[in-house]
């Protein structure tokens, strides 16, 4: 992987952070805290790298956190981890999709998170990333930006949701739900579940700040992650911009001492 110092004078992430500023500016929207302040990490003391929970080395402590956070059983407790991990590990990435066409490859040696028995449950940041984009993006014509910068250029739309879905998935998310299923008997289906619901339900917040119709481009999105046999989705009602998500699988939450029915669970 090429690495890019996150501070440029030609900001790869500039779309993704003003994006999230925007959304996290909406009064009626709870606030953006599993995501680093500006999205990126400079000192990253205090913070787990990815990689420890792709190894399964943090991955006991995450379980055991959310054990805690949820009074919950094992398997809830993982599955409700999970869910939250991969919202806010995914909503980068697929708002730099869905802004700009321009994708933080969000592979695990460049990303870290914290977690704590409190809210925010789970806390994601980048400290360097490679960015996908398409051979008309303007940052290709920045005499500051190089492909040495961590800049990859990729053919088409189809091959940039291939690189997210091999990034995201693959290689990220892919061996932790394994490590879970060494652990806890949780099913791939309902774990893969969450992540099309977060990707759905991101887009669905991000609504009023991307340029295309949010049906149309969550669609697109869950169908280049293979996800979109996972989640049925459908116009908001009532005049709001975003989507109704129906999940396919369940995350859990039903199973807490306080039960937990999310909009659009399938045991609804």
């Amino acid at each position: 992987m090429i690495a890019t110092t996150l501070q440029t004078a030609a900001d790869p992430l500039a779309p993704v952070r003003e994006t999230l500023r925007a959304m996290a500016a909406r009064a009626d929207q709870p606030p953006l805290n599993g995501i680093a302040p500006e999205l990126t990490v400079s000192d990253p003391t205090g913070w787990v790298p990815a990689t420890a929970l792709v190894s399964g080395e943090a991955l006991d402590d995450l379980l055991d956190t959310a054990k805690e956070r949820w009074q919950a059983t094992p398997h809830a407790a993982a599955a409700l981890a999970w869910k939250c991990y991969v919202y806010w590990l995914a909503l980068p990435a697929v708002l730099g999709y869905a802004a700009a066409r321009r994708v933080p490859l969000v592979r695990p040696d460049g990303i870290v998170a914290k977690w704590s028995s409190h809210p925010p449950f789970v806390t994601i940041g980048l400290t360097s990333v490679e960015v996908a984009v398409l051979p008309s993006d303007p940052i290709l014509d920045s005499r500051t930006t190089r492909r040495a910068a961590g800049i990859r250029v990729v053919p088409d739309e189809d091959a940039l949701l291939e690189a997210l879905r091999e990034a995201l998935m693959e290689e990220h998310l892919a061996p932790i739900l394994e490590n879970i299923k060494t652990r806890l008997h949780l099913g791939r289906r309902t774990l893969w579940g969450s992540l099309a619901s977060g990707v759905a339900h991101g887009l669905s917040r991000a609504a009023d700040v991307v340029p295309e119709p949010t049906l149309e481009m969550a669609l697109r999105v869950l169908a280049g992650l293979g996800l979109d046999d996972l989640v049925e989705l459908s116009p908001g009602q009532d005049g709001r911009a975003g989507l109704n998500v129906q999940r396919r699988t369940c995350c859990l939450a039903f199973t807490l001492p306080e039960p937990k029915i999310c909009t659009g669970c399938c045991i609804r």
